[in-house]
């Protein structure tokens, strides 16, 4: 492509990519090639079908389905005729995703027909009568129970234009595209309305921060329910007219195996999912030589994981990404030229065009290194939480800007240090610590592989910290010798009072440790 498309609704975009370079590949997907103009077909004949089966502008389609071209597909033709679709992860427990499905209220869904031993079609057939709206069940792959039809079979017909087109000139750029859900870490989950404008608009700051290029290969580990695979991820590539290499489910083996295949030049991911890859055995006959971007986000990333990753990437350029369900994907970024040590301690500054300003508790912006709630504003800000007014009062103010919830600083260069969740901070003997610079030096000891901290109540100090410690494999270490660890770079107060050892951590479905997890656990069992 000779450059970005500047159209303001995904389908033109898609279209435009298409007719620019309609035989340049898009998705690389288990040895098979799709060019976006392939796509760009596939997804027309798709939304014809929804519109001949009666789904129309402002329906939500849920997809239960991995990173695939089908789940592409039911998104560029959601998108094509104004409908969105609800990102709806197979990760999730079977009782945990029919409760978001009934939260969603989805007119159709869309999906696999087993993942692992999960059947979706006795699955969808025992409790649809249970979600209310729902009329319509597609599968993917072949037909379901009770004349479900499969997905295919809406993509027989060759579209009639002339309607396809006048249901596309309907969709404006205010028109939800997608509701995905927050990732529950300390709560419970909230369905995002995210709109063709604010998923443009956080992809196309993205793209032009990275300089992604139409040369670049994406190697995309993260979910296409979630805001990291569809706008940091596919987004960001559709818009710079590159492709993208679809893992349907984040394995070791499986990205080394694509990585060979295909040259990625940009790898992304969350912290543990680097951990996992860099741990793999067959990492180290990786070739690297061709990623210039390695781009970790989701979570603080922690000091010893960037100093990992530069280790691991020596020519690559280690950038760390800040973005929510709620800002619709990434909207904070580290510079090119922040050197790897700082990425390891700031999420960066705004993209050009979105504003962050750090607030007290009083609602007054606080100056430069006082701590308070992260405030973003810009066009890459959803407008509430579906069918959650109180909820989204909270979250967005009638000025536009959103209370992310996350707690922070803002240093004399402008650069944001993230401390963690408003609600993860705990007061101990009358002091505020926030969990996150606990772990980071606790993550730093050779003996830890994860660390996750929460606050408990203590008849003494009023709250103490409580961390969760995963032991490096093959090491040994104990409660004495981390503490030990901390005193050396912690203010007293913050040293771990409880440290507990465990095999494993509660994660998400998109990899990132489930505190409301542990807190619930120590609730109900004081262990």
């Amino acid at each position: 492509m000779s450059g970005m498309s500047q159209a303001n609704l995904m389908g033109q975009i898609l279209k435009e990519t298409a007719e620019a370079a309609p035989d340049a590949p898009a998705y690389y997907f288990y040895g098979r090639e799709i060019s976006f103009k392939e796509m760009d077909d596939l997804s027309d004949k798709l939304a014809y079908g929804f519109l001949k089966e009666g789904i129309l502008r402002g329906d939500r389609i849920g997809i239960i389905a991995l990173n695939q071209p089908e789940w592409l597909a039911v998104y560029f033709a959601a998108a094509k005729i104004g409908a969105s679709v609800v990102g709806l992860s197979p990760r999730h427990p079977a009782p945990e995703l029919l409760k978001l499905v009934q939260r969603s209220r989805p007119r159709a869904i869309v999906s696999l027909k087993n993942v692992g031993d999960t059947d979706y079609v006795e699955l969808l057939e025992q409790n649809k009568d249970k979600v209310k709206g729902l009329e319509f069940c597609y599968f993917i792959g072949g037909e379901g129970a009770n004349g479900c039809k499969s997905l295919e079979s809406l993509m027989e017909e060759e579209p009639d234009q002339e309607l396809l087109t006048a249901a596309c000139a309907q969709v404006e750029p205010e028109d939800e595209i997608m509701f995905a859900f927050t990732s529950g870490t300390t709560g419970q989950p909230k369905a995002a309305a995210i709109t063709h404008k604010s998923q443009i608009a956080s992809a196309r700051a993205q793209t032009k921060h990275v300089r992604v290029t139409s040369k670049d290969v994406l190697m995309l580990t993260q979910p296409l329910s979630h805001v990291g695979g569809i706008t940091i991820g596919m987004a960001s590539m559709l818009l710079a007219g590159g492709p993208t290499i679809l893992i349907p489910v984040f394995l070791p083996e499986e990205v080394l195996n694509q990585a060979a295949e295909y040259h990625p030049t940009i790898i992304g991911g969350f912290p543990t999912t680097h951990h996992m890859l860099m741990a793999h055995e067959g990492f180290d006959k990786m070739d690297v030589s061709n990623i210039r971007v390695v781009i970790t986000g989701g979570s603080n990333a922690e000091p010893d994981l960037v100093e990992r990753l530069h280790q691991a990437y020596p020519e690559s350029t280690i950038m760390n990404l800040y973005g929510l369900s709620e800002s619709s994907g990434g909207a904070l970024m580290t510079p090119w030229n922040c050197h790897y040590t700082m990425v390891g301690r700031t999420v960066g500054k705004p993209f050009p065009g979105f504003d962050v300003k750090i607030v007290g508790m009083d609602g007054r912006e606080l100056p430069v290194n006082e701590t308070g709630e992260v405030w973003l504003k810009g066009d890459c800000v959803v407008t509430g939480y579906f069918d959650m007014p109180e909820e989204t009062a909270k979250t967005f103010d009638q000025t536009g800007w959103l209370r992310t919830g996350d707690m922070a600083y803002k240093d004399e260069e402008g650069f944001i240090i993230l401390m963690g969740r408003r609600t993860e901070m705990y007061i101990q003997e009358g002091l505020n610590v926030f969990p996150v610079e606990v772990e980071d030096i606790l993550s730093t000891h050779p003996a830890v592989d994860m660390v996750a901290g929460i606050g408990i109540p203590d008849p003494v100090y009023g709250e103490v910290g409580r961390y969760y410690v995963v032991p490096s494999p093959g090491s040994e270490t104990n409660e004495d010798e981390l503490r030990s660890f901390c005193i050396q770079s912690l203010a007293d107060y913050k040293v771990p009072k409880q440290i507990v050892f465990r095999q494993d951590l509660p994660m998400t479905a998109l990899g990132k440790i489930k505190k409301s997890d542990l807190r619930r656990e120590f609730e109900n069992t004081g262990k």
